[in-house]
């Protein structure tokens, strides 16, 4: 699978999507972009399905793209410590419940519900 990073620049009409030096496309509206590019190459290209390329709609936005890239990061990596809080919790739990703690004083120790504990205690992972 090819990747294809797209820049696109807004403009009065929409977005103008350079997808690289010698080729470039235009949409109105930017959800629509990966489409676009998809059939502006499917018409370019005829004999090649870029149906299944990975295409990556890069924003030119002046100062916000930097924020935008950063709070992407901020994003990503939060999701990534809610999953890491979320196995330690599991095995907490777990070990507490080994213990023979009752369910209330999991509860208590760990400051969540009874039932987040019930949850925790029978979740896979």
């Amino acid at each position: 699978m090819s990747t294809i990073n797209v820049t696109a620049s807004q403009w009065s009409g929409g977005w103008e999507l350079e997808i690289d030096e010698d080729h470039a496309t235009q949409v109105r509206i930017l959800a629509n972009a990966k489409q676009q590019v998809i059939d502006y190459l499917d018409t370019v290209e005829p004999d090649v399905d870029h149906s299944e390329a990975e295409i990556h709609i890069i924003p030119e936005l002046g100062d916000l793209t930097q924020k935008i890239k950063e709070s992407k990061e901020a994003t990503a990596r939060a999701i990534e410590l809610q999953a890491e809080a979320g196995s330690k919790n599991r095995e907490i739990v777990r070990e507490l419940r080994a213990k023979h703690l009752s369910v209330s004083d999991v509860a208590a120790v760990l400051e969540i519900s009874r039932g987040r504990v019930a949850q925790l205690e029978h979740a896979q992972g």
